[in-house]
């Protein structure tokens, strides 16, 4: 099976050689290389959010396989819904499935399910994609589609990939894939992200949770995130570092409606 790419020519470009271009100009050069359990990234528009990608890709050390987590804008397909095997397409060519990954992640969380529907137009694991594949040789992932906000689901699948992790004998680096407030004012935007990002600073996967319906805090990847922070506290981290922040009106200018973009990386 292979999962054609949804919103290239949209989110970023479907010429190769321009999205390379794009992508290598959102890389610093000369950072000292984290090793990171996993990272939170943004995935709006590359021209709004991938200059914090780039950040946050440019600063740990990758691995060649990845589990990827995205939140579903969608609303098809199973509440935790991965991706069975085959490949994801994008502009710079075919990213395999990580059939080990996918097994192991079947055999320890009961609620996952194969399902390709919840991918099928799904934005937020395909933006990632472009930055692994200029930056990794020969990459492969796990991607799971995020449905639901029952915590009991996101700490048991939390749990579940510590112990594939922990079971692979290659690295393998978590990404959750999540912008932060939506249409808030920059003031308003910024503060309440601030709160979520201090959580994810303590990996703190139940104080985020908390946060974001006490704050009303619109990060739509928030699940992903608490999923991923479980993981990576049972994997052995201490401590999330903020990468970089920025909101869309830094692109354009319009400060009174904003999407807020952080990048984390948890060690």
């Amino acid at each position: 099976m292979i999962r054609e790419p949804a919103v290239a020519g949209q989110f970023y470009s479907a010429n190769p050689e321009k999205l390379r271009i794009g992508i290598r100009s959102y890389l610093q050069p000369g950072i000292p290389l984290l090793e990171a359990k996993g990272v939170v990234a943004p995935h709006a528009g590359y021209m709004y959010s991938g200059a914090v990608a780039g950040a946050v890709y440019n600063a740990v050390h990758l691995p060649s396989r990845f589990i990827i987590l995205g939140p579903n804008h969608t609303g098809r397909g199973k509440p935790l819904s991965l991706y069975p095997s085959g490949q994801w397409r994008t502009p710079l060519g075919p990213m395999n499935i990580d059939e080990e990954l996918n097994r192991s992640l079947m055999r320890e969380c009961s609620l996952l399910v194969e399902d390709a529907a919840a991918h099928l137009r799904e934005h937020s694991i395909e933006v990632q994609l472009p930055f692994l594949q200029l930056l990794v040789d020969d990459p492969s992932i796990a991607a799971i589609c995020i449905g639901t906000a029952d915590y009991a689901s996101l700490e048991a699948l939390g749990h579940a990939m510590a112990r594939v992790v922990k079971l692979i004998a290659e690295p393998v680096l978590l990404v959750a894939s999540s912008d932060m407030s939506h249409y808030e004012s920059a003031e308003v935007a910024t503060r309440k992200d601030h709160f979520a990002i201090e959580n994810m600073e303590r990996v703190d996967p139940q104080g985020l949770y908390r946060t974001i319906f006490e704050k009303d805090v619109s990060m739509c990847g928030f699940a992903p995130a608490v999923a991923l922070l479980t993981a990576c506290r049972d994997l052995g981290a201490s401590s999330g570092r903020l990468i970089r922040y920025a909101t869309s009106g830094d692109v354009s200018g319009d400060f009174e409606r904003v999407v807020g973009y952080a990048g984390m990386a948890v060690c």
